[in-house]
């Protein structure tokens, strides 16, 4: 319901056009689509799980409806026993540009795992729901990941890799793993983990993400069989930085190896 209301909400507002862009204090753009879309979410989500908090990429925290004050706000959303993690529009950028590359994510988190997952891309005509236990479906097929092994026979997708250009050991390796695997591409946002999960992609690589971005996403890699941790191989959290996805333990474990050495206690700090 809360995916249908978002695709609604997107899907009106394009119809309109003129929608104006603004940008935040770190220069990435945000949208009247992504705000009333959130909005949209939140409503359907509040009303249905009360108690739940709830996190979302243009309107912040906010505590179940029985905390009010500021001090419990944040409280209740670190300590909630459930945690909605919403991302209204994730790939404004290619919103904003016209291109189909672009996503709604919904996730829960329950006694701080993440259990169930939404991944909506409209315009690319993909749903991904996940929840865990009960698999992963993409338009309502169950898939499952490629059991690919070894990193010669790996195809590589990448997104946001700052971050990891410049810690000049880690790009030196990220070098080595691109010219190891079988094939590289750079599908970015939710269409390489969509990928991943169906098992066109085996392997991804991303330095530069928030929770918000892959929290629903790492559903559906679990229950798709794949394993996700950042570069450094920790599970992923509410403070997960970075991505290593691959669709085997065997493949994950390899270029975690490979990548693992490379880091400090300072690049743990901003990759993790």
């Amino acid at each position: 319901m809360a995916a249908d209301a978002a695709q609604e909400t997107i899907k009106s507002h394009e119809s309109k056009g003129n929608w104006s862009v603004s940008y935040k204090a770190d220069d990435s753009p945000v949208t009247e689509v992504d705000v009333a879309t959130e909005h949209a979410i939140k409503s359907v989500l509040t009303k249905h799980m009360p108690d739940a908090a709830f996190y979302g990429e243009e309107t912040g925290h906010s505590s179940p409806h029985s905390l009010d004050n500021k001090t419990a706000q944040i409280d209740g959303v670190q300590n909630a026993t459930s945690l909605w993690l919403v991302d209204p529009i994730d790939g404004t950028k290619s919103f904003i540009r016209n291109m189909p590359f672009y996503s709604t994510q919904i996730a829960l988190q329950h006694a701080g795992e993440l259990c169930v997952g939404v991944s909506n891309a409209p315009a690319f005509g993909e749903r991904m729901i996940a929840s865990s236990g009960f698999g992963c479906w993409l338009n309502n097929e169950q898939v499952s990941c490629r059991q690919t092994t070894a990193l010669a026979d790996a195809f590589l997708s990448t997104g946001n890799l700052d971050r990891l250009a410049k810690q000049g050991q880690s790009w030196n390796v990220f070098g080595k793993i691109v010219q190891s695997v079988r094939r590289v591409r750079g599908y970015g946002d939710f269409c390489h983990y969509h990928q991943l999960c169906c098992g066109q992609t085996d392997l991804i690589i991303e330095s530069d993400v928030n929770i918000l971005d892959i929290a629903a996403l790492t559903v559906g890699i679990r229950e798709a069989g794949g394993v996700i941790t950042d570069l450094v191989g920790q599970p992923v959290s509410l403070e997960t930085r970075s991505v290593l996805a691959a669709g085997t333990h065997e493949l994950h474990a390899e270029v975690l190896a490979m990548l693992k050495p490379c880091f400090n206690e300072n690049t743990v700090e901003v990759l993790s």
